[in-house]
């Protein structure tokens, strides 16, 4: 499959995926509390941080082979299979003290619950990472619409039926039977269904590596979640959860849709000799050309989008949100970077990186927990910062990467952002707007936003502006073929 069509699939299967989770978390948030969602939060961010230690970089290691043979996928699968089994009796056994540590004792029922998926996974988890190493996005697209689609019929008629938070755990698992039943119909020919233990001692330097950065990485995203859980309150998670989640939907837009392919790509073009702070910069200023407007817009609207999406009771959110919003800007223009370290055949660095991220972020939670929500906010963004800094260095010293080159290259994004940003703030100083219902006030706000995005884009001369130009000359021809 080429690059243009597997890109298309890509994207295809993240907005499909992203508009059912939407959907979902704006229903829900109008049906269950923010205690009920903060219950579920905890145990789901201790499932996600187990599960990297059950893929051991299994995932990675498939894409990244040079030479695929049947036996290297069976020492996977047996990885696979021994890790998320360890992990499901692991879940199990600590759910009990892991409730009594939260005071809360709902939080036991959804690890024992979720714990379900670990016996699941590793039936369909071998053949997803193979799937993308061919390319076949169509597939792909077929499984995690299924698996999206069963969550969130699962969790609407559950929460229906009066299950409270427990419906989002049943609907997780509900969600990955789909998932492991629909890959089943995608397995490429000739592929093994029988795990051996032959090979696996290959497989386990670059396992300890990609799982310990990956680890710690997690352990940085659910950190937050499970401080604030234990420092302030079930509730103050559900805030900060809905605060992430208003955040999160750049990364779903974008981030989400690149990155099964960016690992491929970069490691092929390593392989080409490619000069690789040229392909950096370049898929950076792409990169902020989307991020620093959307994020300005965000941050502007916050209260609006918010109270339109999840409801008045999700208010105390706006301000983290707002927090958030500049350190997200800023560090997803080096995330790519880790991939970038994986393609080069630098691991460790990538897990030296999360190693020193991940204590800056718990020791500012720690210090800022007793000052309030809003001060852990604070304390994460500069958590993010400074990993964006580390980050850097990193690309400084792999592919020559300096300041100077970083600046003049995201200069057009800045003053992209500017202009993005005026209709949002022009339409709130508006009063029928400012007061009148959300919906209007996001609508005419956003498509403002959007055409002096589109004006920014063609006036400052963007690197983005001959991708978008291309689009308007396919549609204009589209439009030219059908009047015929």
């Amino acid at each position: 499959m080429s690059i243009k069509k597997s890109l298309l699939f890509s994207f295809a299967e993240k907005y499909t995926v992203l508009l059912l989770g939407f959907a979902g978390s704006v229903v829900l948030s109008r049906l269950l509390t923010p205690a009920e969602v903060g219950i579920y939060s905890i145990g789901a961010v201790v499932v996600a941080i187990l599960q990297i230690v059950r893929d051991f970089g299994v995932g990675q290691f498939l894409i990244k082979e040079r030479e695929l043979t049947p036996e290297k996928i069976r020492a996977a699968y047996s990885l696979t299979l021994m890790f998320a089994w360890l992990i499901a009796a692991v879940l199990a056994l600590a759910s009990g003290p892991l409730a009594t540590f939260y005071r809360e004792p709902g939080v036991s029922k959804v690890l024992l619950v979720l714990s379900l998926n670990c016996l699941l996974i590793p039936f369909g988890s071998v053949t997803l990472p193979v799937l993308r190493r061919q390319m076949r996005f169509g597939a792909i697209f077929t499984i995690n619409v299924s698996s999206s689609l069963t969550h969130l019929v699962a969790s609407l008629v559950l929460v229906m039926l009066g299950f409270s938070y427990m419906s989002l755990a049943w609907a997780s698992v509900a969600g990955v039977a789909a998932s492991v039943l629909v890959s089943m119909f995608f397995r490429p020919a000739g592929m093994p269904w029988l795990p051996s233990l032959k090979g696996v001692r290959e497989l386990l330097p670059f396992g300890a590596y990609s799982t310990g950065s990956n680890i710690l990485d997690e352990a940085g995203v659910g950190a937050p979640d499970i401080l604030i859980g234990r420092l302030i309150s079930v509730e103050a998670v559900g805030l900060y959860s809905k605060a992430q989640a208003l955040i999160s939907i750049f990364n779903m837009l974008i981030v989400r849709a690149v990155t099964p392919i960016v690992l491929p790509l970069f490691s092929s073009q390593v392989r080409e000799g490619v000069d690789m702070k040229l392909v950096y910069l370049r898929l950076m200023s792409y990169m902020a050309g989307f991020a620093w407007p959307f994020f300005a817009v965000l941050a502007v609207l916050a209260d609006p989008m918010v109270r339109l999406l999840y409801g008045d009771q999700w208010g105390a959110s706006v301000p983290l949100a707002r927090i958030l919003c500049l350190s997200a800007a800023v560090l997803c223009l080096f995330l790519m970077a880790l991939d970038l370290f994986v393609a080069m055949g630098q691991v460790r660095r990538r897990a030296r990186l999360e190693a020193i991220a991940l204590p800056v972020k718990v020791a500012g939670i720690l210090l800022a927990a007793p000052f309030g929500l809003a001060a852990v906010a604070g304390s994460i963004a500069v958590a993010n910062l400074v990993k964006a800094v580390l980050i850097y260095r990193g690309l400084a010293e792999t592919t020559g990467l300096r300041v100077g080159e970083l600046c003049r290259n995201l200069a057009k994004s800045l003053g992209l952002a500017a202009i993005a940003v005026l209709p949002p703030l022009l339409a709130l100083a508006v009063p029928v707007l400012r007061d009148g219902p959300e919906a209007v006030l996001v609508g005419v706000a956003g498509c403002g936003a959007m055409l002096a995005w589109l004006a920014g884009v063609l006036g400052l001369q963007h690197p983005l502006k001959p991708y978008l130009l291309s689009i308007f000359d396919h549609l204009a021809r589209r439009v030219r073929g059908q009047g015929r």
